[in-house]
């Protein structure tokens, strides 16, 4: 475990970050005092969503972008707007 200062961290951070994720565990103090500990997360947290996850849960109306849509969403949001205290 290694111990820097907060002005190190920042001017650092991007290799103290690779630090960690290699596994070592780094400790940040200010003044001397320690206030921080960078770690690295475990591997089921480091997961990047997959592209599709959503397929199928998100539903879009097939008159989403007709005429008569944005006339009544910009009239309930004029009317909306109007009305706030």
């Amino acid at each position: 475990m290694r111990t820097i200062n907060i002005h190190q961290a920042k001017t650092h951070l991007s290799r103290l970050v690779e630090d960690a994720a290699n596994g070592e565990e780094i400790v940040i103090a200010k003044a001397g005092k320690p206030v921080a500990r960078l770690v690295s997360l475990p591997p089921n947290e480091r997961r990047v969503p997959k592209f599709g996850t959503l397929a199928g849960k998100i539903w879009v109306a097939d008159d989403w972008d007709s005429p008569e849509t944005n006339e009544a969403i910009w009239a309930e949001f004029w009317e909306n707007l109007e009305n706030e205290p």
